[in-house]
Parts: C-alpha cells; sequence; structure tokens
C-alpha cells in the first residue's frame, strides 16, 4: 500500500528542539487529531447523562478522555472512560447533583431579576444590583465546576478540599475563565440565533452537534486551557518537594522529567569494560604451596602452565 509515499520508509521525524505552536494552533491540531475518538466519547457522555441526575459521572469518564487527549496521551476507549466512572463514582455523583441544583438556582435567578429589569418603567438600583450579583454568582460557579471534575480524577482530594481548590482557582485564573466562558456564550448565541431564524431545520443540524460533537469539544477546551493553571498551583510544588515520587503517575499526565545534566549529556553511552586486576589466589589452610606443586605435577601440569588460578 505504498501509493501514497511508502508509509514504511523513515521519515525526518520531529526535532527536539522544534519550536513550540502556538496554543491556538496546537489546540486545533490536537483536537483534529482525535477527532473521531472524541466522537466516541461523546456519545457515551450522552448516553450516560440522558437521566440528568447521572451527568457528574458521564462527566468524570469524559474529562478523564479530554484531560488525556489535551496531554497527548494514550486513551483505551470506551474502557477509560467506564473505569474512570467506577474509581470516581461518589464524588462524580455528588458533584454532578450539585452543580445541577446550583445551575438551576443560578437560571431562575437570571430570569427573575432580569425580567424584573426589563419589565420596570425606569432603571433603579433595586433592579440591577439583584442582577448583577446574580451574574456574579453564576460566573463564579461556571468557573467553579471547570476545574472541579479535572481535580475528581487527577487527586485523592475530599470533597471539601475539591471544592475548596476549585473556587481558588476560579478567582485567580480569571482570564482563563472568561476566555473560556465568552466562547461557549458565543455558540449558545449562534445556537439561539440559528433556532429562531430557521426554527426546525436548525434544530436538525443542533440535535447532531450536541450528540456527536459539543460537550467533548467543551471539555476537551477546558482541559486544554486549565491544566496548566492546576500543573503550576499544585503538581509542581508537590513533585518540587518529593521528586523521586509518583513516576507513573507524571508520565500519566505527560509531564516533563528533569532535564540530564551537561555532564551527564556528554557522558557516551557505551563504554570499554575495565580491565579486571589479576586476584591473588587466597589458598585454603588445609593446603601448602608444596602440597599444590605436587598436586599439579600429579595431574601432568609443569611449572609452566601456573598461571596463579587454582
Amino acid at each position: 500500500m505504498g501509493l501514497f509515499g511508502g508509509y514504511n520508509n523513515p521519515g525526518p521525524g520531529v526535532s527536539k528542539n522544534e519550536p513550540e505552536k502556538k496554543a491556538f494552533f496546537k489546540f486545533f491540531e490536537l483536537y483534529f487529531r482525535k477527532f473521531w475518538k472524541l466522537m466516541v466519547a461523546n456519545l457515551l457522555y450522552v448516553l450516560i447523562s440522558l437521566p440528568i441526575v447521572t451527568r457528574g459521572l458521564a462527566q468524570v469518564g469524559l474529562t478523564y478522555v479530554t484531560r488525556q487527549y489535551s496531554r497527548e496521551k494514550h486513551v483505551f476507549l470506551p474502557s477509560d472512560f467506564f473505569d474512570t466512572i467506577k474509581k470516581n463514582w461518589k464524588q462524580g455523583l455528588a458533584f454532578g447533583l450539585l452543580e445541577l441544583i446550583v445551575s438551576i438556582a443560578c437560571g431562575y435567578s437570571l430570569y427573575f431579576y432580569f425580567m424584573g429589569v426589563w419589565t420596570s418603567a425606569e432603571m433603579s438600583f433595586g433592579t440591577i444590583i439583584p442582577l448583577a450579583v446574580a451574574l456574579f454568582v453564576t460566573a463564579m460557579v461556571t468557573f467553579t465546576f471547570y476545574y472541579v471534575y479535572l481535580q475528581i480524577i487527577t487527586f485523592k482530594m475530599s470533597f471539601k478540599q475539591i471544592l475548596k481548590n476549585s473556587v481558588l482557582f476560579a478567582a485567580g485564573g480569571v482570564k482563563q475563565n472568561l476566555l473560556l466562558t465568552l466562547v461557549q456564550v458565543a455558540f449558545t448565541v449562534i445556537a439561539v440565533l440559528a433556532f429562531w431564524f430557521f426554527d426546525h431545520i436548525a434544530l436538525g443540524i443542533l440535535i447532531p452537534l450536541y450528540v456527536l460533537v459539543y460537550p467533548a469539544f467543551r471539555s476537551f477546551m477546558i482541559q486544554f486551557t486549565v491544566f496548566p493553571l492546576v500543573k503550576k498551583a499544585i503538581i509542581d510544588p508537590y513533585y518540587e518537594e518529593h521528586p523521586d515520587e509518583d513516576i507513573e503517575k507524571r508520565r500519566d499526565l505527560n509531564l516533563e522529567a528533569e532535564e540530564p545534566t551537561a555532564a551527564a549529556q556528554e557522558e557516551p553511552i557505551f563504554t570499554d569494560a575495565p580491565q579486571r586486576e589479576r586476584e591473588t589466589p587466597v589458598i585454603p589452610k588445609q593446603y601448602g604451596a608444596d602440597e599444590l606443586r605436587r598436586s599439579k605435577k600429579l595431574h601432568g601440569k609443569s611449572n609452566a602452565d601456573e598461571d596463579g588460578t587454582i
């Protein structure tokens, strides 16, 4: 099957000194490289989250897959998807229910206060401030859950620790969080406008896109964006204090190993084995030197054959 360039011919490969690509281009390169596998993961996510109360379980499995792919690591679908759910089902289910309840509360608050502003005769602090507070709380909740499921599958932490860390990341990674939110808002606006103007035609396109593409794309985008923050704040400090711990887990996250020193790099891969010095034979106590000579003569050995070995 050498019609298109000969797959068996060795290529130039990738240089170790090749410059790192911009994050924007690297994101799409990794995403489209795993597009079909992400589609399979997307289908699994939709099937598991059909009972809306199990959405947290589906999110745990999808987060593992997208974290691995964003870190350029291999995944065995669907076994890794379901194994991750099996290992983390308690926290996944709990946080999924929490996210559902809080999302409904935030959505209702936004609708209620927005309608209050919309129907009021004039703008006032009494109507604007509650809406602004509801927007802020909704944004913080959205930012917080960008980090929850990543921590569930990556660390052994309690419910309280994961929630606390996620809130801190929501406040500390504002730039990345806003970028993720704006992209999702843009997709939502496009979907709403398409449905508004094209009605059933748009619906026939939007539903397959959600079933096959969007949740996995969203999760991949989140993991690609937030993992460097989590790595810098939690993973790197841990391995600085424990440099030789969890080597396999470090490789599983595709974390860079320490570069060898200059001296180590200059060492040759192969070296000649050192010449072993001839050891002086240890004569057992029950034998003397004269007895050894007589023994060799009896076995037909001359003095010329004597080489210091027994």
